[in-house]
């Protein structure tokens, strides 16, 4: 493990550290978070894989990154470590994510003013996505500017169409 950084969030360092671990279970490491809720912290490892993931990969990589993450020793504080999918209606959060869902419909929570916003990801350049709404009209919008973007759910509208 001693290409794991020394420096570095704790978020970066414990993808470096699981990166080849959940490459060897076959799984593609969708993202990795730090975060503090409440007064507990979560170090969440996001995975997926073609035809999506089940609760054994997540268990499987839960035991591959635990024992690692205890010898490297770099977080200091106690945390829950959770292992899930990123789930059908997926955060996209990396400039990755961004190119690899180019043509697929997203929904965009925009901070100021708040509002969503529903529109094909149609380009990702500059962290600037560019959107077109369901009126044909084309919509760019700084990443940074955005509380969230998220797959859309296409079986979410056809519930609410019932």
């Amino acid at each position: 493990m001693s290409d794991i950084p020394n420096t570095g969030s704790i978020a970066a360092r414990a993808k470096a550290l699981a990166q080849p671990l959940a490459e060897g279970l076959g799984l593609t490491l969708w993202d990795v978070r730090f975060l503090k809720e409440g007064a507990l912290w979560y170090l969440r490892f996001w995975i997926d894989k073609p035809g999506g993931v089940t609760l054994d990969d997540c268990e499987a990589m839960s035991r591959a990154v635990d024992k690692p993450l205890d010898d490297a020793d770099f977080i200091q504080q106690a945390y829950t470590l959770e292992v899930c999918s990123p789930g059908i209606e997926r955060e996209l959060t990396r400039d990755e994510h961004f190119a690899q869902y180019i043509g697929e419909r997203v929904r965009v929570k925009q901070k100021h003013p708040p509002m969503e916003i529903v529109g094909v990801l149609e380009g990702y350049e500059a962290k600037r996505l560019t959107l077109r709404l369901e009126n044909g009209d084309t919509l760019e919008i700084e990443k940074k500017a955005c509380a969230w973007v998220r797959l859309w759910d296409e079986f979410e509208e056809e519930e609410d169409d019932e």
